[in-house]
């Protein structure tokens, strides 16, 4: 199995910048790609932002431009480098992954969760 866990999140004005941070963990495991959603109240949750294990991204229209994905593989951390946050990039923050564990296949993993609220 493979756990994530999520940092960063908090509260932070319009404008402003915050860095979510995703450790993976767990044995027998290769982690392919990960990536970042995010679910507002009352809202689906969706994709922000998408990373594969060579470095390819992919990004939702919404934050193209201010927010960038990385990775570490050595490290098995995801970050989220968020910067110009507006008030519609409040909401749960959420890491995943997809990872193939020795003995059960591959599968998507997900965190607990950080909450980003942007005020106005």
């Amino acid at each position: 199995q493979v756990q994530l866990v999520e940092s960063g999140g908090g509260l932070v004005q319009a404008g402003g910048s915050l860095r979510l941070s995703c450790v993976a963990s767990g044995t027998s495991a290769v982690i392919n790609g990960m990536g970042w959603y995010r679910q507002a109240p009352g809202k689906q949750r969706e994709l922000v932002a998408v990373i594969t294990r060579r470095g390819n991204t992919n990004y939702a229209d919404s934050v193209k431009g201010r927010f960038t994905i990385s990775r570490d593989n050595a490290k098995n951390t995801v970050y989220l480098q968020m910067v110009s946050l507006k008030p519609e990039d409040t909401a749960v923050y959420y890491c995943n992954c997809n990872a193939f564990v020795y003995g059960t296949g591959a599968r998507d993993y997900w965190g607990q969760g950080t909450q980003v609220t942007v005020s106005s």
